[in-house]
C-alpha cells in the first residue's frame, strides 16, 4: 500500500479586503465637520507662538544686524544678555519681582480665603448684592482706579517701594470667586459636624475646609504668582528708581532717541523664564485650576 507524501492544497479563506468607501466617507465627514476648527486652532497657535520667536531670535541677534528694529542679517551672539547684566542690575531687579509676586498672591490668597468661606458658608443680609458687587469689580478697568490708587499710594509715602505695588493689590476678585465655588462644593454636613466636634468657625475653615480645597488652593496660587509677575502698568507707576523691578528695567532701554531691541528682547527673555518655568512643571495644576472651578 503506497502513501502519497504531496498532500493536496486546500483551499484557502478568501482575504476579505475592508471596504475603502466607507473609511474615505468617514474621513470626508471628519474633515467636514472637526477640519475648520482645527485649523483655526492651529492658525491661532501659530499666531501665538511667532512673538516668542521674534523675541529669541532678537534677542540673540548681533546690535550691528538689528537697524530701526530690524533685523537686517541673521546672527546669533550673547552680547545683548552682557550688555543687559552691565546696563541694569538684572539680579536684583528679579530678585525684587520675585518678593513682589510672592507678596502679592500670598495677600490675595489669604483674603480669597476668609472672602470665599463668608460668602459660602454664612448666610446674612445682602450676602447675594455684596458678592455681586465684589464680582463685578474684576470687570472695573484698571485705567479706572489707576490714579485714585496712584495719588493714596503717594499720600502713604509708599511710592518707590515693593509695598506700594503690593498694597493696592492685596485683594483679587477673581481669586476669591474661584475659591467661593470650590467651597460651596463641600457637603455641609462636614461643616456641620465639625460644628457639633465644638469647632468654631475660625478653627472649621482651617482644620476642615482649607484640607480639602489643598488641590483649588495648589492652582491659583500659581495663577495669582503668574499674574502679579506679568504685571508691567503699575510697577512703572509707582517704581521710579532704576534698582526696583524688571518692568522699569526693561523700560529703561527705550528713549526718545531710540531704542535698544536686542536689549529690550533680552531683557524680557530673563524676565519671562523664570515665570515659564514655573508653568512648565506646574501646568497641570493651573489647567485643573479652571476645569474644577468651572472657569474657561
Amino acid at each position: 500500500m503506497a502513501f502519497s507524501l504531496v498532500q493536496p492544497l486546500q483551499p484557502s479563506a478568501p482575504i476579505v479586503l475592508a471596504p475603502v468607501e466607507p473609511l474615505i466617507r468617514r474621513t470626508g465627514t471628519w474633515l467636514l465637520r472637526q477640519g475648520p476648527a482645527h485649523t483655526i486652532m492651529i492658525v491661532l497657535a501659530l499666531l501665538a507662538v511667532v512673538p516668542l520667536l521674534w523675541l529669541v531670535i532678537t534677542a540673540f541677534a548681533a546690535p550691528e544686524a538689528m537697524a530701526g528694529g530690524r533685523l537686517t542679517t541673521p546672527s546669533f551672539s550673547f552680547e545683548n544678555f552682557a550688555y543687559v547684566f552691565d546696563a541694569i542690575p538684572m539680579l536684583q531687579m528679579l530678585g525684587n519681582t520675585a518678593v513682589m509676586a510672592i507678596s502679592m498672591s500670598l495677600a490675595q490668597l489669604l483674603v480669597a480665603i476668609l472672602a470665599s468661606y463668608g460668602f459660602a458658608v454664612f448666610d446674612f443680609a445682602g450676602r447675594k448684592v455684596i458678592y455681586l458687587l465684589f464680582v463685578a469689580s474684576w470687570l472695573v478697568p484698571f485705567q479706572v482706579t489707576m490714579i485714585p490708587n496712584y495719588v493714596l499710594v503717594s499720600q502713604l509715602g509708599l511710592l518707590n517701594t515693593v509695598a506700594g505695588i503690593v498694597v493696592p493689590n492685596l485683594c483679587s476678585a477673581f481669586a476669591v470667586l474661584m475659591l467661593q465655588q470650590h467651597m460651596r462644593a463641600i457637603p455641609r454636613e462636614l461643616i456641620d459636624a465639625s460644628a457639633m466636634d465644638g469647632r468654631g468657625t475660625w478653627a472649621t475653615l482651617w482644620l476642615v475646609i482649607v484640607p480639602n480645597l489643598v488641590p483649588a488652593l495648589a492652582s491659583l496660587t500659581v495663577i495669582l504668582m503668574i499674574s502679579a509677575w506679568n504685571e508691567y502698568t503699575w510697577p512703572l507707576l509707582v517704581m521710579q528708581q532704576e534698582t526696583s523691578v524688571v518692568q522699569v528695567g526693561i523700560r529703561s532701554f527705550m528713549g526718545a532717541e531710540g531704542s535698544n531691541w536686542g536689549a529690550i528682547m533680552a531683557a524680557s527673555g530673563l524676565a519671562c523664564l523664570p515665570i515659564f518655568l514655573l508653568y512648565v512643571f506646574l501646568q497641570r495644576q493651573i489647567v485643573a485650576g479652571f476645569v474644577r472651578s468651572g472657569l474657561k
